[in-house]
């Protein structure tokens, strides 16, 4: 018993000081989503359509429906109905042409939805990639989440070596049900690696150097960020899609950028 108390004792201890560590760094980006009706548009715009991966859904720009702040929290709401040809709606918000990150770290607290076909996600791309394409402008998944894997959740990197061939690295903890609650989804981003988090868990490092294929300096660069829930289909990393689980709610309760 006295072991187990000191282990809790240096756990709080550990939160304590990663908190004062969080508080010393400058704010450079935050919303805590304290308002109500479209997210702010001075920090965020849209994807709009049927937008990758031959996801279903039609992504919407400034629709209530599917993108609203309400009781404290942004809501990404995935609906079944005919949409401009598309049987699905949902939505993507995105910082580009608003806000690029360099470094920092990058933490959102959110609640994913459950069920088969859910695949929400918080995720960056390279600020260049209308110039230089995809994945030559890189790729950090902060958090990605399928409901066919309901325990588990993914953190990857992907990025193209310097004969542009693709790449990808990253890793998948099983962390319980992480549908049943808020959970702190997080990166530090410095100028030798990429470390990833889930809480106070440190479950990813991708160093550069390290790297069986060199990334350049593609994560040296600025990148935006990007909320989404996509819906899954047969084939590819979210499907299959189980409709009954529709309407399905994506909450997050804020999103910080420190330097």
């Amino acid at each position: 018993m006295k072991n187990y108390q000191l282990l809790i004792l240096a756990l709080l201890s550990l939160n304590v000081v990663k908190a004062q560590e969080v508080r010393k760094r400058k704010l450079i980006f935050s919303d805590e989503f304290n308002y109500t009706g479209l997210p702010d548009s001075s920090k965020w715009t849209y994807e709009q359509g049927l937008v990758r991966n031959k996801e279903p859904q039609y992504y919407t720009s400034k629709r209530l429906e599917n993108a609203r702040v309400e009781n404290g929290n942004l809501i990404l709401e995935a609906r079944k109905e005919d949409y401009n040809g598309a049987s699905y709606t949902s939505a993507s918000l995105i910082t580009l042409g608003k806000k690029h990150f360099r470094y920092g770290r990058i933490e959102v607290k959110a609640k994913v939805p459950k069920g088969l076909g859910s695949w929400p996600a918080i995720w960056m791309l390279g600020e260049n990639r209308q110039q230089v394409k995809w994945p030559n402008c890189g790729e950090i998944d902060i958090l990605e989440y399928v409901g066919k894997d309901s325990t588990q959740i993914y953190g990857t990197v992907h990025y193209a070596d310097s004969a542009a061939k693709y790449h990808y690295v990253g890793e998948k903890p099983k962390v319980g049900a992480p549908n049943e609650d808020y959970h702190i989804y997080a990166i530090e981003w410095n100028k030798k690696g990429i470390t990833f988090y889930i809480d106070e868990l440190k479950y990813f490092v991708f160093e550069y150097k390290k790297a069986a294929y060199n990334p350049g300096d593609t994560f040296k660069k600025p990148f935006y960020l990007l909320l989404n829930l996509a819906l899954g289909r047969q084939g590819n990393l979210g499907g299959p899609l189980d409709d009954n689980i529709l309407p399905l709610k994506y909450e997050v309760d804020y999103v910080r950028v420190y330097q």
